[in-house]
């Protein structure tokens, strides 16, 4: 069964821990948006520099652009086989009717953790867009912009939240449970 899911939560919520995770049990392709924009940046192109100056603000790419790399994964035969398991977007409003337009969602999961532990967890994670600065930019955009996008897709009945907070193996078990509750598989 091709699984069409959107993981949401804020950084450091373990999403793309999980989100590998999930890939393996469905079979789907994870597309993360945050290891294709630091790839471009890694490589050095006219984008990448573009990208790498917005994220070591901590600040958002354009809705523009990110729906430019999207809609070009999307189209892929693994996506279009296999489903996904997108990963850092939507991260706003525009992003998320944009994607409703793309192509349809089974679930969008909200891998909730609280906001003091995923800043401690951030810290910790050796990362190098992850300074002070870039940290508290990239929280207060997701609760200022991408908290806009969850409740527009809540409001669509896709959205389901699942305790982030635990051992990998427990959380990646509340996850399994919560999505295959509402893409019915029993």
């Amino acid at each position: 069964m091709a699984v069409r899911l959107v993981l949401f939560g804020r950084q450091g919520a373990g999403k793309g821990t999980q989100a590998e995770r999930l890939c393996a049990h469905y079979r789907a392709p994870h597309i993360s948006t945050g290891e294709m924009l630091r790839d471009a940046a890694a490589e050095g192109s006219v984008v990448g520099k573009r990208v790498q100056v917005i994220v070591d603000a901590g600040q958002l790419v354009s809705d523009e652009l990110m729906l430019d790399v999207i809609q070009d994964r999307l189209a892929h035969a693994d996506v279009q086989e296999g489903g996904f398991i997108l990963d850092g977007f939507p991260r706003t409003m525009a992003q998320a009717e944009a994607l409703l337009g793309l192509t349809t969602i089974d679930v969008a999961v909200n891998l909730e953790v609280p906001h003091d532990i995923v800043v401690e967890r951030m810290h910790g994670r050796g990362r190098a867009d992850d300074h002070p600065e870039a940290i508290t930019a990239r929280l207060n955009t997701y609760e200022t912009r991408t908290l806009l996008a969850l409740a527009y897709l809540d409001r669509q009945g896709l959205v389901v939240t699942v305790d982030g907070i635990g051992e990998p193996d427990d959380v990646f078990d509340r996850l399994v449970k919560a999505i295959d509750s509402r893409v019915g598989v029993s």
